[in-house]
């Protein structure tokens, strides 16, 4: 199990957001999703994110229930499904299905139909004690500021694709700047760029794995970080990153590999 002391932020209210997360996406539901959960959890993972539109909230449920950590241990994180109505009626669902309480973090998915909708309704989901925090996610600077303007509540959470390859300097600076929490999912390039030459070579100069310096890369830039896969052995790697650190020009070498140009777009072709 690997040693996570001290890796949280806070969200405020006495939140807090472990830096280390276990992402499901394209996680089948079913055996896949509950083995690959239950295996993240034994691996010392206390964060686990999914999402309605990934369909496998069910089997992360059954995984939550069949572990041997507490349900006040583990931080578990949903997202909207902006093309549903309702955000609460839509939490209602997600509640019964992860078979919890309360979701620790409730995040629109994406900006479908507009950045502002659908935040009166996660506020509503918050004041109702069905959530404990929310958030947005693929949201770009200039739709954080559009929402901004018609809340008190800000979005404690922007979860964007982020990487050392798609490192979206303007639209970092722009979260950190109104102290919103940046997550990074796809935070190991779906494995694209595990063999590329500089990757390789930090890698092997610190005695690590590629997928862990990208990893700690995203903790050193002061990002939650949310790896997904369902091989034990790479689980259990992806956890061990709170034991060694990127020198000043390891990160500098790793930051360069950037292909957006430090832009400040949260995706660069919208499917929404």
């Amino acid at each position: 199990m690997t040693d996570t002391a001290g890796s949280s932020v806070s969200l405020g209210s006495g939140v807090e957001l472990p830096k280390l997360g276990f992402g499901v996406w394209l996680v089948d539901a079913g055996r896949e999703a509950e083995q690959a959960v239950g295996w993240a959890l034994e691996a010392g993972y206390r964060h686990i994110d999914t999402a309605q539109a990934y369909e496998n909230e069910q089997s992360v449920g059954n995984a939550l229930k069949a572990s041997a950590v507490p349900r006040e241990e583990v931080f578990v994180t949903t997202k909207f499904f902006p093309r549903s109505e309702d955000p609460v009626r839509e939490a209602e669902k997600s509640l019964e299905r992860l078979q919890i309480d309360q979701i620790d973090l409730y995040l629109i998915h994406w900006p479908g139909g507009g950045p502002t909708w659908a935040w009166p309704g996660m506020v509503q989901a918050l004041e109702r004690g069905l959530v404990r925090s929310i958030g947005v996610s693929n949201f770009t600077e200039d739709e954080l500021e559009r929402l901004l303007a018609t809340t008190d509540v800000k979005p404690a959470v922007n979860q964007i694709q982020l990487n050392p390859f798609a490192h979206r300097r303007a639209l970092v600076d722009a979260c950190e700047g109104l102290d919103i929490v940046v997550e990074a999912y796809s935070p190991l390039t779906h494995g694209r760029d595990l063999e590329n030459p500089h990757l390789v070579a930090i890698a092997e100069r610190v005695g690590r794995t590629p997928a862990q310096v990208l990893l700690r890369w995203g903790l050193q830039h002061g990002f939650v970080v949310l790896p997904k896969s369902v091989n034990r052995k790479r689980i259990e790697e992806n956890a061990e990153i709170f034991d060694f650190s990127l020198s000043e020009e390891d990160v500098e070498e790793l930051d360069a590999l950037d292909r957006t140009n430090g832009t400040g777009k949260a995706v660069e072709q919208p499917w929404w």
